[in-house]
């Protein structure tokens, strides 16, 4: 049994007291009982940050207690042992001799043998790759990997050039107390965004099995530029950081069941976020039926069947310095934490999963978070309608009519199109009470038609402006969360909503006529009519979730937008 400090790593041995312990440790352990001892330095070398780690949620109704225990590190590199060391880059990078003095616990040396990985071993490792992908040997008490990323010259112009979701796809699975990441790339500076984002995929805090042990992880990432330096600029591991745990956050709270993320849960979330970011951070809350007093009427249709409430959350964050002609944007999400349909009830096929339905929200609420983090200069209000979507004697109905906050009139027609009801509202909050609004986004896994548009990986777009629409496709690219235009054409396709008896209906008459597109054009007419900034929709029900996993998706792509470094 080994006891490092947690930074500087030096072994505690050869002492009384040590050997006390270790005599200790081994009977726990002989009785299955999970011991661990951590010393923490003074002060750790480099940026050292937690990403949303070491929650614990108390479920009271079923008195169960959920651990979300991982830690995933962005810093300087450390010369030090590890248990996993895993080598990530392009081919060529990883063939360079240079890699042998600038990252710890590798050799130049041909021999075989010992607990550093040799020159002699990297090349035959490399060699068994193909194009890309990755390898593994064992030494004396380290396991070590190659991920090779593919080749920058086969990546197609709609994908990012280090393709971070197969590097999301390697690194899935790694499990250590000790693991060691190093990345290097001749341009990390620019990608360390979606390097970054990718990796924390990867590593996902909620657990709820009863034996979390094996599941436990935790791991250090470092930089490598083309000299085979670390990356010296503060501001870019701070950015690392920051959207690494606003990934995790997202993909946390888009994993809890509806059962502990209620929609009052999903509130309390929100309130912890906006006291630990500060008094630049101002929060309100609109509930139950204070929302119809309001004129909410989308939000609590959709809400008001359930349990527990539905609300809006309402966050707002200005600039510590006041910045000349400073960007105003909102961000829009749609928070449904659970969607059973309501009364066009979804089956035992569809219904799985739904949990996931609040996955916009969850992007834009930890892009936001990681944003205010980073300080950046941009006024951002983020707006989330919260519901589930229940049924009950309280449930929508199809042929109600619902008053939108816009003043139009819906008619129901499938009481499961319920999140363009909910965004209609928020969007229209926006543009009719922000002053000297600029942008607003809304994001949501609004159209299982959106992944048949635009694919599993890429996020559709539907943009008011052609210069939004290519704005949004290049931080798309760099920031690795990657988007793809939908057809734009509200003249052609408005009509797919008419009503007899109300000013439109909420779901298509055609649904083989450009469908994601109609559900997006049906939330840009609850715009306010005196409106004169730009407006995206991000339908992004495809990339959110990956092999029954929520994957954070979104983050990186505000941080792109707000102008965070590296992204």
């Amino acid at each position: 049994v080994k006891f490092h400090y947690r930074n500087s790593r030096k072994t505690i041995a050869n002492s009384q007291i040590m050997k006390k312990i270790l005599i200790i440790s081994a009977l726990l352990m002989a009785a299955s009982t999970y011991t661990s001892a951590l010393l923490q330095s003074t002060k750790p070398r480099g940026i050292r940050l937690t990403s949303d780690s070491g929650h614990r949620l108390v479920d009271k109704a079923r008195n169960m207690q959920t651990m979300f225990m991982s830690n995933l590190i962005f810093q300087e590199r450390e010369r030090d042992d590890t248990d996993d060391l895993i080598l990530v880059g392009c081919k060529d990078k990883l063939e360079n001799d240079q890699i042998f003095t600038s990252i710890p616990g590798l050799s130049s040396s041909k021999e075989t043998g010992g607990n550093n990985l040799t020159k002699l071993q990297i090349k035959s490792m490399l060699k068994s790759i193909k194009g890309s992908g990755k390898a593994t040997t064992y030494l004396t008490d380290k396991r070590c990997t190659i991920v090779v990323l593919p080749d920058k010259k086969k990546i197609s112009r709609n994908n990012h050039l280090l393709s971070p979701h197969f590097l999301t796809e390697s690194l899935a699975g790694i499990k250590g107390d000790n693991v060691q990441i190093y990345v290097v790339d001749e341009e990390i500076e620019r990608n360390i965004g979606a390097i970054s984002s990718s990796i924390a995929r990867a590593f996902p805090l909620y657990n709820a099995k009863s034996d979390k042990k094996d599941d436990d992880v935790s791991v250090s990432v470092s930089f490598l530029n083309k000299n085979y330096l670390p990356i010296s600029d503060k501001n870019l591991w701070k950015g690392a950081n920051a959207v690494s745990g606003g990934v995790r956050l997202a993909a946390r709270l888009g994993d809890m069941p509806p059962a502990e993320l209620t929609t009052e849960r999903y509130a309390q979330e929100c309130k912890k976020i906006a006291d630990d970011l500060g008094t630049s951070v101002k929060i309100e809350e609109i509930t139950g039926e204070d929302l119809q007093q309001k004129g909410y009427g989308g939000i609590y249709g959709v809400g008001k069947a359930a349990e527990v409430p539905p609300r809006m959350i309402i966050m707002t964050y200005t600039p510590d310095v006041a910045i000349e002609d400073c960007e105003s944007i909102a961000l829009v999400g749609k928070g449904v934490v659970y969607d059973t349909g309501g009364l066009s009830l979804k089956g035992k096929e569809g219904m799985p999963g739904m949990k996931h339905d609040m996955g916009g929200s969850a992007g834009v609420l930890a892009g936001f978070k990681a944003a205010v983090q980073l300080k950046v200069p941009t006024k951002i209000t983020l707006i989330l309608g919260i519901a589930e979507n229940a049924i009950g004697p309280k449930a929508l109905r199809n042929d109600d009519i619902l008053k939108m906050y816009s003043g139009k009139t819906v008619e129901i027609n499938n009481t499961d199109a319920e999140g363009r009801l909910i965004l209609g509202d928020c969007v229209c909050h926006a543009s009719r009470n922000i002053p000297e609004l600029d942008i607003i986004l809304d994001m949501a896994t609004l159209t299982g038609a959106q992944l048949i548009c635009t694919g599993k990986k890429h996020a559709g777009i539907l943009a008011k402006s052609a210069q939004l629409e290519k704005r949004l496709l290049e931080v798309g690219l760099s920031s690795g969360d990657l988007v793809y235009p939908m057809l734009y054409a509200p003249e052609l396709l408005k009509a797919e909503f008419s009503s007899k008896v109300a000013d439109m209906k909420n779901s298509v008459k055609d649904r083989g006529n450009a469908q994601s597109s109609c559900a997006g054009h049906f939330i840009e007419t609850h715009l306010d009519s005196e409106y004169a900034g730009d407006w995206v929709h991000v339908d992004m029900a495809g990339p959110d979730t990956k092999n029954d996993r929520a994957t954070g998706y979104g983050v990186a792509l505000v941080l792109g937008l707000v102008g965070a470094d590296g992204f």
